[in-house]
């Protein structure tokens, strides 16, 4: 059967098999609210004031949005996810979504749980990548002072070559441990370096496979020309290329700043440019799949279905392990466990850490789900559907 006819994402039988009536019924009250703008705009600025004067709410936080869209506190605890996942084909990519740090001996710490985390990615078959924020590992500030191109002084130097020794350990350990490893995008006022050191780390490990992945928001006009620039780099001096590609997580930020400093729209003037950008860097990976190693992170229903189309045109199996799709933890499961029933190679982001701690995380996951057109809507409705089915069969 052709994957162009045989290929649905509104099966919520499948989309939902591994989830208990409870678990359908607490994402149903999710994202209910979450499909009230008003109502889930209240709902995280009370979250945020409760736990700023310490009320007892951890609990119902931890039983409601962090159990949607969290592996657990732990590593330890994260497997449970992470083995539930693997049951339906479904790889892990173990995030540690700590933010906001800034002190030398924090980002030290950092670096030993990405390690730790690949450590433990050696004792399962699901997890085959780890994943790492570089603001994870130095401060904002310098990143913005490397970018503005102004000389550090020489204690700032010192910061700097802490923090390359920091990136370049994981990489190491990740190599060592026959795993991939994607690097976050950032704002783009600071993702010059990222993409310097990214592409150095690139150069470094990516020689015979990939194992080091770069990450392109494709909502910023530039990205497109940049991940053909690196490719022509890359085929010049013999090294391959990882490709992560998303939409992006930081447009209104951009936009605002650009207005605010007087600088031109690093953003895409429309969806629909975002979307053809998209899909037509899906369509350059893929031809160029002998260099580029393809990771295509959406939860976009037509690209999830054109790379599909796109790796059965160039006789791709299905499982290559050249070609990753990938969503969040908690959302779109009628792409990932649809995707992973045909055997497509499929991973979830799965992010981990202390409640209060992964909080910013989960108030941005709470405010993308309402803001962006029709995620909390589409989401509701797939499960108010299979809520049905069951009623019915």
């Amino acid at each position: 059967m052709n994957v162009k006819d045989e290929l649905r994402f509104d099966d919520t039988e499948i989309a939902f098999g591994d989830k208990s009536n409870f678990d359908l019924k607490r994402m149903y009250f999710l994202f209910s609210t979450m499909n009230s703008p008003v109502i889930a705009k209240t709902g995280i600025w009370l979250t945020q004031v409760a736990l700023g004067i310490h009320l007892p709410i951890k609990f119902f936080i931890k039983k409601t949005i962090f159990a949607q869209f969290c592996g657990g506190e732990s590593l330890k605890d994260s497997m449970k996810t992470v083995e539930k996942l693997g049951a339906s084909n479904i790889h892990t990519i173990l995030d540690y979504s700590v933010e906001g740090e800034s002190k030398e001996s924090v980002f030290d710490q950092n670096k030993e749980e990405i390690i730790q985390s690949l450590r433990l990615s050696n004792q399962s078959t699901h997890i085959p990548t780890g994943v790492m924020k570089l603001t994870g590992f130095v401060s904002f500030s310098l990143l913005v002072k490397r970018q503005q191109g102004k000389a550090f002084d020489t204690k700032e130097e010192q910061r700097w070559q802490q923090f390359l020794t920091r990136v370049d350990e994981i990489c190491s350990f990740a190599v060592k441990s026959g795993k991939y490893l994607f690097i976050d995008a950032e704002e783009s006022w600071i993702q010059e370096p990222i993409d310097e050191i990214v592409n150095d780390m690139m150069r470094r490990y990516n020689q015979d496979k990939v194992y080091i992945f770069n990450t392109y928001q494709m909502y910023k006009k530039a990205s497109l020309a940049n991940l053909k620039a690196i490719h022509e780099v890359a085929k010049t001096e013999g090294f391959k290329i990882g490709a992560k590609l998303v939409r992006g997580a930081y447009m209104e930020k951009e936009r605002e700043r650009a207005e605010e400093k007087g600088y031109d729209d690093p953003i895409q003037p429309s969806k629909a440019a975002t979307d053809q950008a998209y899909d037509e860097a899906l369509a350059y990976c893929v031809e160029h799949i002998d260099n580029i190693y393809l990771c295509a992170g959406t939860h976009n229903e037509q690209s999830s279905k054109y790379l599909t189309e796109l790796m059965a045109d160039h006789n791709l199996a299905k499982d290559d392990p050249r070609v990753f799709y990938a969503q969040l933890y908690g959302m779109s499961d009628n792409l990932s466990y649809t995707l992973a029933h045909f055997q497509y190679n499929v991973a979830k982001y799965v992010p981990y850490g202390p409640v209060k701690k992964v909080l910013p995380y989960l108030m941005r996951r709470a405010a993308e789900n309402t803001s962006i057109a029709g995620q909390s809507s589409r989401e509701f409705r797939l499960v108010k559907r299979e809520m049905k089915r069951r009623k019915t069969k």
